[in-house]
């Protein structure tokens, strides 16, 4: 059988694994489970260096949403068992990507490419939007589940004054390390399945481990947009009654900060786009 039938047959029946195993976990709902489904065969199909930079986004992120339940189901009052996401929040953090591997397999033939601006500028853009991508969703994912464990004081990003735990737009160094952490594991999955995935000429091959650093600051720059927007276009409010920080006003809450514009998908959904085109550009530069 060929190329061209084999990989998407992988690609379906991992993918379909994999559903099924997070959808009975509780990590999916059952819109989530058929939307990571179809998300997950069209990266792993279309390229395997794709689906590994997803999968270590979903498996990292997943694990650590079930870190510290406890003490998360204290403080988060949208808690839920072992995460669940939706299928709005697969596409939140994922579809943008999945254009984009569609756009690459095309202008490609289906072929892994280095980040070679020299080879193709548009190519090296496009790569570069998707490790971006993964590196913001990852990023911010780690700093929110571990930064919420952390001991420290959140401080609001606009004003580094004190905040509660769970208020949109408060940081601790815990999480902007984490966020580092998080978007370096990506640039490190890139880099090595690429080692096994092209074939690029020895200067460039070498010049790829500088995704690295790279992944660590898109991480680190996706968290902090994520925080920016959270502080200033998502409201943040104390509920005397529940006892908890909560998203939305409400007779009993007073206001800790922003204001109700985004909802939470959404801001995941505008700092995605900002660190996948400000990636994108920065690959444009380095290779």
């Amino acid at each position: 059988m060929e190329k061209n039938v084999i990989q998407p047959l992988i690609a379906a029946s991992i993918s379909f694994l994999i559903a099924i195993r997070a959808y009975r976990r509780k990590s999916l709902d059952l819109s989530g489970a058929l939307s990571g489904f179809l998300v997950m065969s069209i990266h792993l199909a279309l390229g395997y260096r794709y689906g590994a930079m997803l999968l270590v986004f979903f498996f990292t992120s997943s694990k650590l949403t079930k870190v510290g339940e406890e003490k998360k189901r204290r403080v988060d009052a949208d808690f839920k068992e072992g995460g669940q996401r939706n299928w709005i929040q697969v596409l939140s953090n994922a579809g943008i990507a999945t254009v984009l591997v569609v756009i690459i397999w095309k202008l490609t033939g289906g072929q892994d490419k280095c980040l070679d601006s020299k080879d193709s500028t548009l190519v090296t853009s496009l790569l570069g939007g998707i490790i971006g991508h993964y590196c913001c969703c990852n990023g911010d994912t780690w700093s929110s589940e571990l930064g919420v464990l952390s001991d420290a004081q959140p401080r609001l990003i606009t004003t580094f004054k004190p905040v509660r735990k769970g208020t949109n737009g408060g940081v601790t160094l815990a999480g902007l390390l984490a966020a580092a952490a998080a978007g370096s594991v990506i640039g490190l999955t890139f880099v090595v399945f690429g080692f096994f995935t092209t074939k690029c000429a020895y200067d460039v091959a070498v010049k790829q481990l500088l995704v690295i650093p790279l992944s660590a600051l898109a991480g680190l720059c996706g968290s902090l947009i994520d925080s920016l927007l959270g502080a200033t276009l998502q409201f943040s409010g104390f509920c005397t009654v529940r006892n908890k920080v909560v998203g939305k006003p409400g007779p009993t809450v007073k206001r800790i900060s922003g204001i109700s514009i985004l909802d939470n998908n959404a801001v995941n959904l505008v700092s995605i786009l900002l660190t996948t085109l400000l990636t994108s550009i920065a690959c444009v530069y380095i290779f």
